[in-house]
């Protein structure tokens, strides 16, 4: 019984268009092994890269391993400018909402630091709710991936929720601002691109939680780039 494994020399995968991906092949077997030869590939995943390494072995089927590593490319250098975000969500403020009779009243402030930011950096920002007939059961934080790709006859459009935190547990008290914070999951995230036929966006969705787990949310674009 062997084993084949991949370890690249940089710890957190990332690297610069140009630059040179190295790291060792670490095979364990209990007995000896002998071995024709091994082969590398690199196959595209999304926005990272996944390196292959084939072991071709004499006494058993050809061994294969998939390391996926990012690589970031030069002509998307964008710098971010800061664009912070005041809201405040209350009933009417609701737009994906037909029956705001059955909503209780309530009212959130808050802000986001920027709707504009460097991938690397966290989300940040607070709320603040200042009011709420019902009791709360969960505040959360929802980052979602939407993808468009299309041509004249017609756009296909899907958003896919990557990451969900909670920022707030129980009914909290009213008129205390509670802080927002999100890291972006470097596999499941990119800067964000815009063609004629194809575009990869982000947005967060602030998800307020009632006891009786009916929930209401609120939509802000955020855009994001290399720096």
């Amino acid at each position: 019984m062997a084993t084949v494994d991949l370890k690249l020399k940089k710890v957190n995968k990332v690297y610069r268009e140009g630059e040179l991906v190295t790291g060792v092949v670490v095979v364990q077997s209990k007995g000896e092994l002998q071995h024709q030869a091994y082969s590398t590939d690199k196959l595209y995943i999304r926005n990272s890269k996944a390196w292959k390494v084939t072991l071709g072995s004499l006494l058993s089927k050809d061994l294969q391993k998939q390391c996926e590593f990012i690589v970031e490319y030069k002509d998307q250098e964008e710098h971010s400018k800061p664009k912070p975000v005041q809201f405040t969500i209350t009933p009417d403020t609701l737009t994906n909402v037909k029956e705001k009779q059955n909503i209780p009243k309530f009212k959130v402030k808050g802000k986001l630091d920027s709707s504009n930011m460097c991938i690397n950096k966290p989300l940040t920002g607070e709320l603040v709710v200042e009011s709420c007939a019902s009791p709360i059961k969960s505040i959360e934080i929802q980052l979602v991936r939407v993808e468009t790709c299309g041509c004249a006859e017609g756009y296909a459009k899907d958003a896919t929720e990557i990451q969900n935190i909670q920022i707030a547990d129980g009914n909290v008290v009213r008129g205390v601002a509670i802080p927002i914070y999100m890291i972006f999951p470097r596999l499941f995230t990119c800067p964000t691109l815009s063609t004629n036929n194809f575009k990869v966006e982000f947005e967060i969705n602030i998800v307020l939680v009632f006891q009786d787990d009916h929930l209401v949310t609120e939509n802000f674009p955020i855009k994001l780039t290399r720096f």
